[in-house]
C-alpha cells in the first residue's frame, strides 16, 4: 500500500514538472511586447510639447538622468525626447550630452517623467545626439502623446 502511494506521488509530481514546463514553453513561444504596444498599455495622453522642455527624467532609483532639452520628430515619424544626460552634477547642467530617448519609454507622472524602459546603463550607452537635416525640433504649441505613469 505504502509503495502503490510513492508510486502516485510520484506520477503527480512527473505531472506537475512536465505542465509546468509545458505552460514555461507556451510563455517562451509569445512573441515579445514592442517598446510601442507597451506604450499604448500605459494610455498615453496629448501633452504639450512647450510643457515637457525642462522636466526632470528620472530613473528607477528617483535619481536624476537628466531634463528634456528639445522633443523632435525623426525622419522615420518616431518621436524622441532629446535629454541632456550627465552621469555627474547633471542637474546643474554640467558634463552633460545630447542624449535621444524614444518617447516609448518614458511615462508622464506630476511634473517629472519615469524612464520605464530604458536603463541608467542604457543613457550611458547611447550615442550622442546631434540634429540632422532630416530631424525636426517640434514646436511648443505642437501635441504629442505620452503614457501615463503612476507611482513606481
Amino acid at each position: 500500500m505504502r509503495r502503490a502511494a510513492v508510486v502516485c506521488l510520484s506520477v503527480s509530481g512527473l505531472t506537475l514538472m512536465l505542465a509546468a514546463a509545458a505552460a514555461a514553453r507556451a510563455d517562451d513561444a509569445k512573441p515579445p511586447v514592442t517598446p510601442e504596444q507597451r506604450m499604448q498599455l500605459r494610455f498615453p495622453q496629448k501633452v504639450r510639447v512647450g510643457d515637457l522642455i525642462g522636466l526632470a527624467v528620472l530613473d528607477d532609483s528617483h535619481s536624476t538622468l537628466g531634463f528634456v532639452r528639445e522633443v523632435v520628430r525623426e525622419k522615420d515619424g518616431k518621436v524622441e525626447l532629446v535629454i541632456g544626460y550627465g552621469e555627474i552634477f547633471s542637474y546643474l547642467g554640467w558634463d552633460t550630452r545630447l542624449v535621444a530617448v524614444p518617447i516609448e519609454v518614458v511615462g508622464i507622472r506630476g511634473r517629472e517623467l519615469a524612464s520605464l524602459d530604458m536603463s541608467r546603463g542604457e543613457y550611458t550607452a547611447a550615442p550622442t545626439w546631434r540634429q540632422d537635416g532630416a530631424t525636426v525640433v517640434l514646436p511648443p504649441d505642437a501635441t504629442i502623446r505620452v503614457a501615463l505613469c503612476r507611482g513606481y
